[in-house]
């Protein structure tokens, strides 16, 4: 059976892959776990789905060349795509800024900011336009 994607998205296979892995965590672990059980948990089903992946990966922040400091990605998958993890009932400005920032920091274009809420996943793409 052919999938079929949404055109105008970026990594369309990949990002579903990613999705349904977080919504597979879910159904089998619910809501209360702590961030980083659930980071376990996605590093577990990204290699079973056989992702290339890298956790917790280093980006240098820097201003006018100077080193400022360093931040930590949750995930960078197949190095295309950040995926940020929250645990928690909503979305917050600053979660998403802090996303943005790394796709600016990074170049990447593309990073998915994820929350285990209590009704489920949400999850938010969010797209690095420069």
């Amino acid at each position: 059976m052919n999938k079929i994607y949404n055109s105008d998205l970026l990594y369309p296979q990949l990002s579903y892959q990613i999705i349904g892995i977080l919504f597979d965590i879910f159904l089998n672990f619910g809501y209360g776990y702590r961030e980083n059980q659930y980071q376990k948990a996605i590093e577990v089903g990204l290699k079973k789905s056989g992702i290339k992946y890298s956790k917790e990966v280093p980006i240098k922040i820097t201003y006018r060349e100077k080193f400022i400091t360093t931040n930590y990605l949750d995930f960078l998958i197949d190095d295309k795509i950040i995926l940020e993890i929250k645990q928690g009932e909503w979305f917050s400005r600053k979660d998403i800024e802090q996303v943005y920032n790394y796709l600016k920091s990074t170049k990447l274009k593309l990073g998915i900011l994820a929350r285990f809420t209590r009704s489920g996943v949400k999850f938010k793409r969010i797209i690095n336009v420069k």
